[in-house]
């Protein structure tokens, strides 16, 4: 895997009430462990979140608050391409064989509790339209940091 197929990572956390976008290195978002322990560094009254989108063709959301890290991977079918989505199906203790079917998975519930459902990140996954930076930015933009991250993507 080459680091330019890391499209952006970053990590997004809550201190003092204000969200803060941090954009991480590249290679973080080649290794669930490695991102997971680098989302640790960051201070959050919520959970620190990483955000990695991945070669226009994936993306992944982890949430770290202290020991517990919870994910979502937004297309199955990614597995068996990318170290990334292998690391996350192994976190998330999903079967070695995902099928063809181009499906969300994992904590879908990840961010309910900043305001955006499993049902509104599920249809945003579901729409063949939308790239996973755009999603990206729509969740950002919902949970209140869509200025800071396209700030950091340009």
């Amino acid at each position: 895997m080459a680091e330019d197929d890391v499209d952006f990572a970053v990590a997004a956390y809550r201190d003092d009430g204000m969200w803060r976008v941090v954009e991480l290195n590249p290679q973080l978002g080649e290794n669930v462990d490695d991102l997971s322990e680098a989302l640790a560094r960051f201070p959050s009254d919520v959970g620190v979140l990483g955000l990695v989108s991945m070669n226009d063709d994936f993306f992944v959301i982890l949430r770290r608050s202290g020991t517990q890290v919870r994910a979502m991977l937004s297309d199955v079918t990614a597995i068996d391409e990318w170290p990334l989505a292998d690391g996350v199906a192994e976190l998330l203790d999903l079967p070695d064989s995902p099928g063809d079917d181009a499906q969300a998975v994992g904590d879908l519930e990840i961010l309910s509790d900043l305001g955006m459902t499993a049902f509104d990140l599920g249809m945003l996954c579901d729409d063949d339209d939308l790239y996973p930076d755009d999603i990206l930015l729509d969740v950002a933009e919902r949970l209140g940091f869509g200025n800071q991250l396209e700030a950091i993507l340009g």
